[in-house]
C-alpha cells in the first residue's frame, strides 16, 4: 500500500456476502478508471478460509490492514461455514469484535423508496412513495455487549438464558450527537426511540437525549417513540420519519422492517463509523444489511445493489468523495428505472442475476 492514497480493505465474507461484494469491487473500479479516484484495495484474511489457514478468524496481520483503512467493504457473515469454527473464536474475531475493536458505534442505515421500486413493498406505493429517512443505531453497547451474559443451570436443575441491556450516558450522547448533525443536515428533525415506559435503561437514553437537545440542538425538531409504536408507525405512515435514533436492539429490528419500504433487505446499505480522531480520520465500515443468506449463495441471483449503495456510503463517509456517491446513487436509480420491477425484487426472489444488476448500474454511469 502507498501512504499518501486511500486505502480500501474488502471483506467478502461469507456466503453471498463474496457474490455481492464483487460486484461492489467492480462499481469501485469504474471510479478508479473514470473519476481519478486513487486508492489502494486490501483483501485480508477473514472468516472460515482464514480460520482454516491460520487458525484464527481474524489474524493480526488483517487487523492491523482493517485499523489502516479509510473504508472497509464488508460482504456478509454467517451460515454453515462458521459451524466449523469454535464459538470462543468467533467472539475472538467475528463482526462484532470488529465493531468493538474499531469502536464503531454509529450505525447509519439510510432508507429510500425508489420510484422504481414501489411495486415491490408489501406496503401500497401512496404509502412508501417519498419516503427518505435514516436510521441511527448504537453499535457497540446495549444488550448485545452487556454482562452478565450466558446460559446457566439453576440448583434445582431449571436452565436460565441470561442478557444485560446496559448504557452509560457517555455511550448515549456519541451517538446522539451523530443523530443530531445528521438531522441539522437534512429536514431538521429526530425522532428518538425507546422503551422509557419499561426499562431503566431507556428512561436514561431519553433524559440524556433531552439534556443534548436543549444545550445543543434547540434548532433541531426532536420526538420521542416507544419502540412498538415506532414499528407500527414505520408501516402506518413512514413519511413521518426523517432520522431516527435508537438503541442497538431495537435499531436492528426496526431497520429490517423498514426494508420493506423499498421492498427487499437486499437494497439497503449500511455506514458503521467510529469518532473521528485528532487528525479527522476515523474507522468507517460500509456493509449492506441482507445477511450471507445460504440458501442462494452461489446461484448468481443475489440482490447486489445493497452492497453497491454501501460503496456509495463509502465514498460519502470514509473516501471524501461526496459528488462520486451522488453520481452512484443516481446510477442506482437509473439502473433500477430500466429494469422490471420483478428483476429487482427480495433477495432469494430476484430474476436479475447479481451480475446483470452490477452491469445495469456500470451502464447507467457511462450513461
Amino acid at each position: 500500500m502507498t501512504a499518501n492514497r486511500l486505502q480500501v480493505a474488502v471483506l467478502p465474507g461469507s456466503g453471498i456476502g463474496r457474490e455481492v461484494t464483487a460486484e461492489a469491487e467492480r462499481v469501485l473500479a469504474w471510479f478508479v478508471r473514470h473519476r481519478g479516484l486513487e486508492v489502494d484495495v486490501a483483501h485480508p484474511a477473514y472468516g472460515p478460509e482464514a480460520y482454516k489457514a491460520t487458525g484464527r478468524m481474524l489474524p493480526d496481520a488483517s487487523l492491523a490492514t482493517l485499523k489502516g483503512a479509510h473504508a472497509i467493504l464488508f460482504g456478509a457473515a454467517g451460515g454453515p461455514e462458521y459451524d466449523v469454527i469454535p464459538a470462543a473464536e468467533q467472539r475472538a474475531g467475528g463482526l462484532r469484535f470488529l465493531r468493538k475493536e474499531l469502536d464503531l458505534f454509529a450505525n447509519l442505515r439510510p432508507v429510500k423508496a425508489l420510484e422504481a421500486t414501489l411495486d415491490a413493498s408489501t406496503l401500497k406505493p401512496e404509502v412508501v412513495r417519498g419516503v427518505d429517512m435514516v436510521i441511527v443505531r448504537e453499535l457497540t453497547s446495549g444488550i448485545y455487549f452487556g454482562e452478565p451474559r450466558g446460559i446457566e443451570t439453576l440448583a434445582d436443575g431449571r436452565r436460565r438464558g441470561v442478557n444485560t441491556q446496559v448504557y452509560t450516558s457517555d455511550e448515549i450522547i456519541r451517538v446522539a450527537r451523530v443523530a443530531f448533525e445528521l438531522a441539522r443536515s437534512r429536514s431538521g428533525r429526530l425522532c428518538s426511540v425507546d422503551k422509557a415506559n419499561v426499562l431503566e435503561s431507556s428512561v436514561l437514553w431519553r433524559e440524556e437525549v433531552v439534556k443534548l437537545h436543549s444545550a445543543e440542538y434547540r434548532d433541531v425538531e426532536l420526538s420521542h417513540q416507544y419502540v412498538d409504536n415506532a414499528a407500527m408507525q414505520l408501516v402506518r405512515n413512514p413519511r413521518q420519519f426523517d432520522v431516527i435514533l435508537t438503541d442497538n436492539i431495537f435499531g436492528d429490528i426496526l431497520s429490517d422492517c423498514a426494508a420493506m419500504i423499498t421492498g427487499s433487505l437486499g437494497m439497503l446499505p449500511s455506514a458503521s463509523l467510529s469518532a473521528p480522531d485528532a487528525l479527522g480520520r476515523r474507522h468507517a465500515l460500509f456493509e449492506p444489511v441482507h445477511g450471507s443468506a445460504p440458501d442462494i449463495a452461489g446461484q448468481g441471483i443475489a440482490n447486489p445493489l445493497g452492497a453497491i449503495l454501501s460503496l456509495a456510503m463509502a465514498l460519502r463517509h470514509g473516501l471524501g468523495r461526496d459528488d462520486d456517491a451522488a453520481l452512484l446513487e443516481a446510477a442506482v436509480g437509473t439502473a433500477l428505472g430500466r429494469c422490471r420491477t420483478g428483476d429487482i425484487a427480495a433477495v432469494g426472489q430476484a430474476r436479475a442475476s447479481t451480475a446483470a444488476m452490477g452491469q445495469a448500474v456500470l451502464d447507467a454511469l457511462e450513461g
